[in-house]
């Protein structure tokens, strides 16, 4: 037997062999921060953080089982308020990167390339806490389960909740393990499938029309009582149901909603389009992201209420919306950005937006300042810190109307020389969803035309490659990982534009584009929203619920069934047949497949 020195110096040697012997790979080196020159504008702009921020990727969660260390999954997107206040206050602090940088694996991840994860870990906050948003900062265990989450919270509080569950992981990572597993959605039986039936459209009909009016707020329109978001695949829905069935109280809350969202702070009064929510219940204060995705739905829902409830100044909501999109979110390539933020370059929430009264005076015609200062209530009370918001907080007159106008239009070419960020990022399905729209306006007017013919082409151009998308281009960067929404809503959009006018190569794009969806997220299971999911829990689905954007399932399942293909056609059918037993619990989050149903049956 060897000892002292000499055994010593032979067992090191035994080891240095064999590390010498292992892969690179597992000679583990320190984490850095990976975000530094990332095409996404919201990751690349945490990459001065202390944090070592990786990327979510298989790479990621390997480092992580072989570390044996939580993942910190923090989840925002560029137009996000609370997400540059957290990055702010936590992100740049030095204590708490030192924190997360010792005992986590830290990742950042832009939402809106990461779709599917973020609708997993969403669901999870919303099972676990009742809520759900972002930022959301959740703990994965290594092995691919979450196990707790916190959104926003100030420093103090998410300093103390990393040393709480660092402490808890070190002393029993097990219990953590089977209390993640325990936390993870129970397995779903097989997909079932019924009969499409009338009888069945009109039940699925029945139950959706009653959770509705449980959830109205007849006083002031839309859907809950607290923060107030714009829910337009249910409005949609509703039109729909409107058109083909007109009952005077339905259409009497469909007035009263699409007037609130159009008069008060959920709309942008001096440019057009609309903020992403309201934070009160009477659509008065806004957060101030704008987003694509939403404009593009609101647009298109305004030109069909302008039919279906017979008022044409809705054309005018529309085209004021279109008309936002082009001027502050088109690329000159054809393209459309992701969104504009709800902080100015020294992040500061609304400055865009806001004005002094003595500023409004200075600019404005006495009689026209006359008209905002009533309308837009400048004598009341700030609900901003930086200045009022322009907005119809009292009715006005005819008189009135005219004036407003014209201060919208004085103010304008003021505003464009502020700051604005914007997120650059252009996603495959956001622009289906904007192709989508701008084909049904073609007809409107040319300007709405040639937008959706630039569109179409910067689609096929560059975000298809061999014949599958890309899910994005950003920072002249293509992004890899389309998902099954920018499958369904690029497909949508090609076959809306091939409609609209007439062009093959679109229809044959979609088809082409439709049968690689199938075949790349449809399973004998169900739905896969991402090619690869990294989280344990994410188990196929038989239907996708509908979130702020329609479900991407049931937009593809209705795309197929326009595209005149006996195979897509088939299996639209069966995967429209499949029974949701989640419907019957929340039918309010249906609307996409109620609708299908009812097209079915």
């Amino acid at each position: 037997m060897q000892t002292g020195w000499s055994g010593f110096t032979r067992v090191l040697a035994g080891v240095l062999l064999l590390a010498c012997l292992l892969p690179a790979a597992a000679v583990t080196q320190p984490l850095s921060n990976r975000l530094a020159g990332h095409p996404s504008p919201y990751l690349a702009l945490h990459a001065g953080d202390p944090v070592v921020w990786q990327e979510w990727n298989a790479e990621t969660v390997a480092r992580a089982r072989r570390e044996n260390k939580l993942l910190f999954v923090s989840i925002g997107y560029f137009a996000c308020h609370w997400c540059h206040v957290m990055q702010r206050e936590s992100y740049r602090n030095s204590t708490i990167a030192a924190r997360l940088n010792e005992n986590f694996i830290p990742v950042k991840v832009d939402r809106e390339l990461h779709g599917g994860l973020d609708s997993a870990l969403q669901a999870f906050a919303a099972r676990l806490t009742g809520v759900s948003g972002w930022p959301l900062n959740a703990f994965v265990t290594p092995d691919g389960y979450p196990l707790s989450v916190v959104l926003y919270v100030p420093p103090q509080d998410l300093a103390a909740v990393l040393d709480r569950i660092a402490a808890r992981w070190a002393a029993e990572p097990e219990a953590l393990r089977a209390l993640a597993r325990r936390a993870a959605p129970a397995a779903t039986a097989p997909p079932r499938a019924a009969p499409l039936t009338t009888a069945r459209g009109a039940d699925a009909w029945r139950q959706f029309l009653d959770a509705a009016w449980h959830e109205a707020d007849l006083l002031h329109g839309g859907f809950g009582q607290v923060a107030k978001f714009p829910m337009a695949p249910q409005l949609e829905a509703l039109l729909e149901r409107q058109a083909r069935n007109p009952e005077a109280r339905l259409a009497e809350f469909l007035r009263l909603t699409l007037e609130q969202m159009v008069a008060r702070g959920l709309r942008d009064h001096v440019g057009g389009g609309f903020f992403r929510y309201t934070v009160d219940p009477g659509w008065e204060t806004p957060h101030f992201e704008k987003m694509l995705a939403d404009n593009a739905q609101l647009a298109a829902l305004y030109l069909r209420a302008a039919v279906v409830l017979r008022e044409p100044r809705y054309r005018e909501v529309a085209r004021t919306t279109f008309d936002f999109m082009l001027r502050d979110l088109a690329d000159a390539g054809g393209g459309f950005y992701a969104s504009t933020s709800a902080v100015d370059a020294q992040g500061r929430e609304g400055v865009f937006y806001l004005w002094e009264p003595e500023v409004l005076q200075r600019h404005l015609s006495p009689a026209t300042y006359a008209a905002a200062w009533r309308v837009w209530r400048l004598d009341a009370a700030r609900a901003f810190d930086h200045g009022y918001l322009p907005a119809e907080y009292r009715v006005p007159t005819e008189l009135e109307r005219p004036r407003l106008k014209e201060a919208a239009a004085v103010l304008l070419p003021l505003r464009q020389t502020r700051s604005l960020p914007r997120d650059t990022k252009m996603n495959a399905g956001l622009n289906g969803l904007a192709l989508s729209a701008l084909s049904r306006a073609a007809a409107l007017d040319p300007a709405y035309r040639r937008a959706a013919d630039r569109l179409q082409h910067f689609l096929l151009k560059h975000l298809v490659r061999s014949g599958k998308l890309v899910k994005a281009v950003a920072g002249g960067k293509k992004v890899a990982g389309a998902e099954l929404e920018d499958y369904a809503w690029t497909v949508a959009g090609l076959l809306d534009y091939a409609d609209a006018t007439g062009d093959r190569a679109s229809r044959a794009a979609a088809r082409n584009l439709a049968h690689v969806a199938w075949q790349t997220f449809w399973r004998t299971a169900g739905w896969q929203h991402e090619v690869e999911p990294l989280l344990a829990t994410r188990a196929p689905a038989a239907g996708l619920p509908d979130g702020a954007q329609p479900s991407p399932a049931d937009v593809l399942i209705r795309s197929s069934l326009r595209l005149g293909d006996p195979k897509l056609r088939e299996r639209a059918r069966e995967a429209a047949a499949w029974t949701l037993p989640e419907m019957a619990r929340d039918p309010l989050a249906w609307p996409s497949r109620v609708r299908l149903l009812d097209a079915l049956s």
